[in-house]
Parts: C-alpha cells; sequence; structure tokens
C-alpha cells in the first residue's frame, strides 16, 4: 500500500519542487485547506524554513535552512519506510528517459535549417506540421514508457501519485492541438511536471542537481 508523507514534508516538499507559490497552490498539492497549510507555512517562517514574498508576485520560496531540514525528513523517510531501492530503481529508468525527453524538447523549438547549412538549426516556427507531428508522436511514445515508472512510484509514496495523471492530462491537452501544453513554462506542461519530477527525485535521494546534468 502506498504511503501517506507526514503533512510538515509535503508542504516543504511543495515549496521545493515548485519553487515559488501561493498558499492555495500549496494547499492543492499536499491535499489540505488552506486554513491548515497557512499554519504550517507561517510556522515554517517563524523557524526560518520558509519565507512570504509580497509585491508584483506574492507567494512563499523556502530557504536554504528549509531545503537542508527537508532534506533530512526525506532521508528519514525513505530509509525509515525500506523503499529507497524502489526509488532508486525508478530513478535510473527517469534518467534513461531524460536525455530522450531533453531531446525532444529541444526539437520542437528547434528544426533542421532548410538551407544547405548541414547541422544547422532555426528556430521552429510550427509551420511545418508534419514535423510538429513527428515531435508530439514521440511525446506520445515517451509518455508510455514514463506511465508504469509513475505507477510504481505511486505504489511506493502517496506523494508521487499525481504524476502519472498530469502527464495524462498534459499530453491529452497537446492532442488536443494546444501545444502549449508541450513545454510552456508557468503552467502544467509536461516539460513543466517533469521537472518538478526531477526535482522531487533529487530531493527524495539526496542528489544535488549541479552535479548531473539536466
Amino acid at each position: 500500500m502506498s504511503k501517506v508523507s507526514d503533512p510538515g514534508l509535503l508542504v516543504l516538499q511543495a515549496l521545493r519542487v515548485k519553487g515559488f507559490v501561493d498558499t492555495e497552490t500549496v494547499a492543492e498539492t499536499v491535499g489540505l485547506s488552506q486554513e491548515d497549510s497557512l499554519e504550517m507555512l507561517n510556522q515554517f517562517a517563524e523557524d526560518g524554513m520558509a519565507s512570504y514574498r509580497e509585491g508584483r508576485m506574492v507567494g512563499w520560496m523556502i530557504t536554504p535552512e528549509g531545503r537542508t531540514f527537508g532534506e533530512q525528513l526525506l532521508a528519514n523517510e525513505v530509509n525509515n519506510l525500506g523503499i529507497r531501492p524502489e526509488i532508486e530503481t525508478a530513478y535510473k529508468e527517469f534518467s534513461q528517459l531524460n536525455d530522450d525527453f531533453k531531446e525532444l524538447c529541444t526539437d520542437w523549438q528547434l528544426k533542421p535549417s532548410t538551407d544547405e547549412s548541414e547541422g544547422e538549426q532555426v528556430l521552429n516556427d510550427h509551420s511545418d506540421p508534419d514535423y510538429d507531428k513527428g515531435v508530439i508522436d514521440r511525446l506520445v511514445e515517451l509518455d508510455k514508457q514514463t506511465q508504469p515508472m509513475c505507477a510504481s512510484l505511486a505504489e511506493q509514496l502517496e506523494r508521487f501519485a499525481s504524476y502519472g495523471s498530469r502527464f495524462t492530462h498534459a499530453l491529452e491537452r497537446v492532442l488536443e492541438g494546444d501545444t502549449d501544453w508541450i513545454a510552456k513554462p508557468m503552467m502544467e506542461s509536461y516539460h513543466t511536471v517533469w521537472f518538478e519530477l526531477h526535482e522531487n527525485f533529487f530531493s527524495t535521494l539526496g542528489i544535488d542537481r549541479a552535479s548531473e546534468s539536466t
């Protein structure tokens, strides 16, 4: 049975993987009421583990102290539950797919030049439907490989359970014709969810992002 994480860990992890979020997003991510989420966030702020920014953009961020404390909680969780090997196996599968996904995103943004400049790429203006369809077809195939890994993760920890459905939702929107859902930032695009899952792996397994090409 999938294990449910401590609410405090979930709140800190939401800040970690999302970077900068409002209270409502934290509540939706961790499955708590906004009141309970705000109470936890305020407590973390008092303890120096989170900070709140006001102004043009309003939201919460994790502090270096919060990152360190959160990593301790995450390490304790996977070790105490005895599921580190399973998470590491899923991460290896993810890493094998990551290069393909990065290449796919690059090919969505750039395409080979139509002149005789061998190896040259130009900005993809999406005027070639056959080229774009080829990239989207690759995303469909990558998703087929990603879903079993997501299902395996969900069996281990409840906090990983949403990734499969989030990928599915993004892909469905792409197939409906809204290609912003491939890689557009500041929305639940396939790339955004992929990046969050990557960060979740890093923090859960104590991997330094700077030490690994992403």
